[in-house]
């Protein structure tokens, strides 16, 4: 069974909703230890993507996600544009020219992207950034894949890693961006990165819970 460029649609669509649903709690996150745009900058990058993707949603996987990428470099401001739009360029360099992509590949293509975010971001575990989400997720979802789980289970089971990690950002202090200016002040503060983060793995899991056509032609 394989993820087809449908399915991937599908869930960036449904990440964009989640995310204009979700604009002013991730705002008032970023207001405690950040700019306080979070939410408001993330809204208009997807909603600016939606608008790159209507004429390409049909091509390969590869080009929904490098089109997301650029979208979201192009349209978010502060730290959220570059790294977010490094996530999706390169997890879409990982996918380039394929309309399916199998099990591993998209969780191959996701730690292509968590590479790219930590890379640009210099950002560590326990820093108090988005990689504090991401991190623990995508090992969840490879180790898994490991134990002989379905890609369905896998990304549940990464999306309550995010979470988990999420949340443990509270007491961190940050150390790293806007946030880190504020030294011990930034403790008891969930990172509002990690929480976007941790929205969008739970979309891929719920996403491809609920579009579940997914091809006959590539195994894992």
């Amino acid at each position: 069974m394989a993820v087809t460029n449908a399915q991937i649609y599908a869930w960036l669509e449904r990440y964009a909703g989640i995310v204009a649903e979700q604009k002013q709690y991730l705002t008032g996150l970023d207001a405690a230890i950040g700019d306080g745009d979070h939410g408001i900058n993330m809204d208009r990058g997807f909603q600016t993507m939606l608008v790159k993707l209507a004429p390409v949603r049909d091509k390969d996987v590869g080009t929904l996600l490098k089109t997301t990428g650029m979208a979201l470099v192009g349209s978010v401001g502060g730290a959220g544009g570059p790294l977010y739009g490094t996530f999706f360029l390169r997890a879409g360099a990982a996918l380039d020219g394929k309309s399916e992509v199998s099990d591993r590949d998209l969780v191959g293509a996701l730690e292509a992207g968590l590479k790219g975010v930590v890379e640009r971001g210099k950002a560590n575990p326990n820093d108090k950034t988005m990689v504090d989400a991401l991190t623990p997720a995508i090992e969840q979802a490879r180790q898994s894949l490991d134990n002989g789980a379905p890609l369905e289970t896998a990304l549940a089971a990464a999306a309550d890693a995010a979470e988990k990690g999420m949340k443990a950002t509270i007491p961190l202090k940050a150390l790293k961006g806007r946030a880190s200016y504020l030294g011990d002040r930034s403790i008891g503060h969930q990172d509002p990165g990690a929480t976007s983060s941790y929205l969008m793995l739970r979309a891929l899991s719920d996403s491809l819970a609920a579009v579940p056509q997914r091809a006959k032609t590539t195994t894992t």
